[in-house]
């Protein structure tokens, strides 16, 4: 009987020393690779806070405010963020710079107010995602006896990366027509109409597009294929022969430039000697007229 206060007492106290924003769904937060991002933290205007610790699997930091007008401290404990953490005042969001995937994961912060024992806990579900590239196309077609032609054109991105999602696009008569996924497969039949088809590949950050991809072609000419890459060629070809003829004349302007400089010191030299000689001369020959 006697026992029962004492229990209840402590568990009050255990109640009253919990957290605030339980079971609250973390906020999603998507950031750029070797950016940088900042997680906005929330304290209310008529608390104070008496320290912030922040985590990510393990204890990031630690954050005390500072007191009458000195800026806050921050104290960083895992080596993994060291030299890229900073705080935005006066809020103390955390500020993380050259994001690596390594930094994608849940992140808390635990406010512990002054004015009570209670702490505020926010949470963040942080995914960093790389930039896209410009897609790559690939294209296999089929020609079968009756003239029919069927086309694959299949979409990629070099280093995608996670949730990306690929489209097709095309315009005929005045309409778009969308087909979702990275393949897109289609009939092409002489005489049918020369449709283009672009694709389009998204992530949470960007949203790039190939050129148009003319099925047509392809069926009409067999060699169309194996004819664009060898174009390509030769003018990353001629591109080359233009650079190295353009490093060859630098390399000669420089050698002829060095040349004079390495002669003028042997031309003065020669010019001065000759002077010599000529002083030298002069007073050989007046002796011998007065002679």
């Amino acid at each position: 009987m006697y026992a029962f206060p004492w229990l209840l007492r402590l568990l009050l106290l255990q109640e009253a020393k919990g957290d605030s924003g339980d079971g609250v769904d973390p906020e999603e937060v998507v950031a750029v690779l070797q950016e940088s991002i900042s997680l906005p933290l929330e304290i209310p205007p008529d608390e104070e806070a008496e320290n912030i610790i922040w985590s990510s699997h393990k204890t990031l930091a630690t954050v005390v405010p500072g007191k009458e007008g000195h800026p806050a401290t921050i104290m960083v404990t895992n080596p993994q963020y060291e030299g890229r953490v900073s705080l935005l005042d006066p809020s103390y969001s955390l500020h993380i710079s050259n994001l690596s995937w390594e930094d994608s994961g849940l992140y808390q912060a635990q406010v512990n107010l002054r004015s009570s024992q209670i702490s505020i806990m926010q949470q963040y579900n942080l995914r960093v995602y790389r930039r896209l590239s410009k897609p790559h196309i690939t294209v296999n077609f089929e020609i079968s006896g009756e003239g029919a032609c069927n086309v694959s054109l299949m979409c990629s991105v070099e280093k995608a990366g996670m949730d990306v999602t690929y489209s097709w696009l095309s315009w005929e008569d005045s309409t778009y027509t969308s087909h979702e996924g990275p393949v897109l497969s289609t009939a092409w039949r002489p005489g049918d109409s020369a449709l283009s088809y672009t694709c389009r590949a998204s992530n949470p950050i960007s949203n790039v597009s190939s050129r148009p991809i003319p099925a047509g072609p392809f069926c009409a000419d067999p060699d169309y294929a194996s004819e664009k890459p060898s174009t390509d060629l030769c003018l990353l070809t001629k591109g080359l022969l233009v650079f190295l003829l353009l490093v060859i004349l630098a390399i000669g302007i420089w050698v002829i430039r060095v040349q004079k400089r390495c002669r003028m010191p042997r031309m003065k030299k020669l010019r001065r000697n000759r002077m010599k000689l000529r002083r030298k001369a002069k007073p050989e020959k007046e002796g011998k007229a007065w002679l």
